[in-house]
């Protein structure tokens, strides 16, 4: 990418200052100074963890800033009026294979989705979408979701996502980590040309390659936050007087980390070529219609190194997995050391090794204890066990840090603890998944010592799947993978020779273009003709007739993202459709609050025909239903802890006597207590029925009686109250559920990134994200209501559009309760529960639903009077059961239009425009 002009003499593209970033107690960035050239690629080189990608989400202003300066495209990254001016000028794309987009939309609708965060027309948007896809070749994939494209197509489409509005400065995260040779090579012959049109372009780049750093114009090299040295890459390799970066980049590491670094020797393998320790035949694995592994076949001696090449999502890792017997493969057979994997052989098992490509161990145990662990889970005996991992720890350089914890390890030394751990039960077979990503050249080079000392020494056979080219040089043999299929497997001279390539990359290079052009259809398709004509430049941001602050086709779009994204996910679509009216069918017959039938028992010790009739007077009412007479108090006593009665009563002996006497006689009632509220009602009936029971016995007349009429509901009949207070629990809890869910899932993906690198607004993200929701939250209204009226036979008395825009109302603060709880939730899982508390419990209980509001008191009398819910269950229970228009429920009104508004601001308010 060397040759343009000298720029030397341009103000640079970004210049930071004694830059710090701390995450937590970690020290990400330590003083940090840098002036990045203007017109250039620049490259960030390191390994993972050195603070490459936090000096580019500064630089992007994705991260809020703690302390120094950052100044890029001449002003303030600290000052939100910059960044906003500067936002359509940048391009951003993160670290991670397509974290950016959106997997169930395809790649057009991926692309219209940024150009409409761009303020672009249908019309531009269009034109620009064509002429990206063609230039890159996803033009003949343009309906094909973006998680089914494969690493390479992926990148292509986050650059043509970046690249929709003409940036001034591209900044890539690791862009082609992860992709095959042949993607990568294609990828940067793309950024060559575009910056052949665009010379003005700056772009930055972070990698952990580092021929790929070669092709760079100007590179910093950095380790544990700090830069170690800047300048070309000639330069860095003239000033360490090295041959290559890698070597040049260890040159300029601190001495106390370069210190016993040596290269790392190749021992010739020996031993018996047919002593076999793995074999595969055929192996095949298939996920649905999907084909991860296609009828893989090798066969690898024992004590060798076998290299597994390939790009994510190729193979590699299920194919591993099949090997150690963690995926039963859907057709073919493996066998480790003769015997076929099984996952219920332990034996077998026993000899094998596996290390995840990620770090899996327990970051809450020591590494003694994690070590520990696995020993007795591989059943080592306890009387070995100090023993083995005394000797492991000392092999591979743990003893002194056997107390600490695994987080606060270095990369490296995390990477030798999870080897360790593998290696704690000797196993004959080591699977390694990707083990040396992300560490440092001097602890890859160590790790490589240790295995080829395990491989030479022990004839511990190790299969190894890596990225690196350099890494994949040091194997006895390698096999090179592409779309769930081996191209070939040899030793790497041997592949090389036969390619005739000057390296191993070229060599893997020629056999991938050799794969794609016999499978044009896969994954991987053809390379594209990438001579088409770049697109021309968008017309400038102030030329646009746009709002700077809210934009309707910026809110827009993300409205039509969450609706399609709603759609393909058939889970969310099922749960907002259908959800309320299965809980209100469950609650509306759940949540009764009549008390009948209820089971009584009498102890008569009278046994007159007073006394029965006494008993009759109760079991002939609708709220009791007389059982079998007890016998003594031992009867009473079981039947009532059984429950089979929830009320005793006992006639004291002489009762007919008395009462004809004129005595006072007392009757025992015993009640169920268990459930207060329903043993005063039990009371209040029993009080009832002995009333009236007595006066029935009197000829004298009441100079006054109580005449009472049920107004409303005049059976009482608790359904027609409680369906009507049912409907606004429903509106609230799911709506504000599923809002929660649509921004917390793009916290959780990472896709929040958008937000933070786009002009969009964080007014036009949270209203763009609850239009959908609100749609549907009055789609489930009219069902429940039609539900009410016809299943629950609830009469709707009053105005239909009066509750209908209370409806409305309602649910724009339901869902805008839901943003506000997205506000700080960063899991999903928490948004479920969070979402649930925060509106369940006040709504039930704070709102009039059981206890009206005017008896509650104190700080459950101030959340009663607030909440929306209340407000509208005034609104449904009036208008169902009261006839009640607009002109009676004003009140109920204005507490809702200014609720809605309320809670959006303090929404917007509370969510991030950048990562702290």
């Amino acid at each position: 990418m060397s040759g343009a002009a000298d720029r030397s003499a341009a103000s640079p593209v970004a210049r930071l200052r004694d830059v710090r970033l701390m995450y937590k107690k970690v020290r990400a960035i330590d003083g940090v100074s840098l002036d990045v050239p203007a017109g250039r690629v620049s490259g960030l080189i390191g390994p993972d963890g050195v603070g490459k990608s936090s000096l580019l989400s500064l630089m992007s202003g994705a991260r809020a800033l703690q302390e120094g300066t950052v100044e890029v495209l001449g002003g303030s990254m600290a000052q939100a009026r910059h960044r906003r001016a500067v936002c359509p000028r940048i391009a951003y794309m993160p670290q991670g294979l397509g974290k950016n987009l959106y997997p169930t939309l395809s790649i057009a609708e991926n692309l219209d989705f940024f150009g409409r965060l761009f303020g672009q027309d249908r019309a531009e948007r269009g034109r620009r979408v064509a002429d990206l896809t063609r230039s890159t070749g996803l033009a003949p994939f343009l309906d094909r979701p973006a998680g089914k494209l494969s690493g390479g197509m992926k990148q292509k489409l986050g650059l043509c996502c970046a690249l929709i509005h003409d940036p001034d400065l591209l900044i890539l995260d690791e862009p082609t980590t992860g992709v095959d040779p042949l993607s990568r090579r294609q990828f940067w012959e793309l950024i060559d040309r575009i910056r052949a049109d665009r010379p003005g372009m700056s772009v930055v780049v972070a990698t952990a390659y580092m021929e790929e750093a070669a092709r760079f114009d100007w590179l910093v090299a950095m380790d544990e936050g700090r830069v170690l040295a800047t300048g070309s890459p000639r330069e860095l390799l003239d000033r360490t007087g090295t041959a290559t970066l890698e070597e040049a980049f260890v040159a300029l590491m601190p001495e106390e980390k370069r210190r016993g670094h040596k290269a790392v020797a190749i021992v010739p393998r020996t031993g018996d070529a047919s002593d076999i320790a793995i074999e595969a035949k055929g192996l095949t694995m298939r996920f649905g219609g999907f084909v991860a592994v296609d009828h893989v076949s090798f066969r690898i001696p024992r004590g060798e190194i076998f290299g597994f090449l390939g790009s994510n999502g190729c193979g590699k890792t299920t194919t591993m997995k099949m090997l150690t017997g963690l995926l039963q493969p859907s057709d073919g057979e493996a066998r480790l050391f003769g015997q076929p994997v099984e996952a219920r052989n332990i034996e077998t098992r026993r000899r094998v090794g596996y290390m995840s490509q990620s770090f899996s161990l327990y970051s809450e145990l020591t590494i003694r204890q994690n070590l520990e662990l696995h020993a007795r889970l591989f059943q080592v005996p306890e009387d070995v066990l100090p023993r083995r991992v005394a000797a492991v720890a000392e092999r591979f350089g743990l003893a002194d840090a056997m107390e600490a914890l695994p987080d606060r390890l270095p990369l490296g030394q995390r990477q030798r603890l999870s080897l360790a751990v593998a290696m704690v039960h000797e196993p004959a077979l080591l699977i390694l998944d990707e083990p040396t990503s992300g560490v440092d050249p001097i602890a890859r080079d160590a790790f490589w010592e240790i295995m080829i000392g395990l491989a030479r020494r022990d004839r511990v056979t190790i299969f190894i799947s890596t990225h690196f080219m350099n890494e994949a040089e040091r194997c006895d043999r390698i096999s090179l993978m592409h779309a769930g299929r081996v191209l070939v497997s040899d030793t790497p001279a041997a592949l090389v020779a036969k390619r005739g390539a000057a390296t191993l990359e070229e060599a893997f290079i020629g056999y991938l273009e050799d794969a794609v052009a016999e499978r044009r259809d896969s994954d991987a398709a053809a390379a594209p003709d990438d001579r088409r004509q770049l697109p021309s430049p968008a017309a400038p941001p102030g030329e646009r007739a746009e709002g700077r602050f809210f934009n309707p086709r910026r809110m827009l779009s993300y409205s039509l993202l969450e609706a399609l994204e709603l759609r393909r996910d058939p889970i969310r679509a099922t749960l907002a459709l259908v959800g309320s009216l299965l809980l209100m069918v469950i609650m509306g017959y759940g949540i009764n609050m009549d008390v009948e039938d209820l089971s009584f028992a009498v102890l008569d010790r009278d046994q007159t025909t007073v006394s029965r009739d006494y008993a009759l007077n109760l079991a002939g009412s609708r709220y009791f239903v007389e059982r079998a007479p007890i016998i003594d108090y031992e009867d009473l006593d079981r039947r009532m802890r059984a429950g089979d009665l929830s009320l005793a009563l006992e006639i004291p002996p002489g009762f007919g006597r008395d009462v004809a006497r004129g005595r006072q006689v007392q009757i025992g009632a015993w009640i169920d207590g268990s459930m207060p509220t329903r043993a005063e009602t039990v009371n209040g009936y029993v009080q009832g029925m002995h009333s009236q029971w007595l006066a029935s016995r009197t000829s004298t007349p009441s100079l006054a009686t109580i005449e009472t009429r049920f107004r409303y509901n005049p059976d009482v009949e608790s359904l027609k109250a409680i369906v009507p207070a049912v409907i606004p629990i429903l509106l609230l809890l799911i709506p504000a559920m599923l809002a929660a869910l649509s921004v917390v899932r793009e916290k959780e993906l990472g896709s929040i990134i958008n937000l933070y690198v786009t002009p969009v607004t964080r007014l036009e993200f949270l209203l763009g994200k609850q239009l959908p929701y609100v749609g549907l939250a009055m789609l489930n209204f009219l069902l429940m209501v039609a539900l009410a009226v016809t299943v629950f036979g609830v009469p709707l008395t009053g105005n239909l559009l009066a509750l209908s825009a209370g409806a409305l109302l309602y649910t724009i603060a339901a869902t805008a309760m839901g943003l506000l709880m997205s506000s700080f939730m960063r899991s999903q899982i928490a948004a479920i529960f969070g979402t649930t508390i925060a509106t369940l419990i006040p709504a039930t209980q704070y709102s009039g639903m059981i206890d009206p509001v005017s008896s509650l008191g104190g700080a459950a009398a101030l959340i009663g009077e607030v909440y929306p819910t209340t407000h509208f269950l005034t609104v449904s229970r009036g208008v169902f059961s009261k006839a009640l228009g607009f002109g009676d429920l004003h009140a109920a009104f204005v507490a809702l239009l200014i609720a809605a508004p309320v809670l959006i601001g303090v929404s917007a308010l509370l969510l991030k425009k950048q990562e702290t």
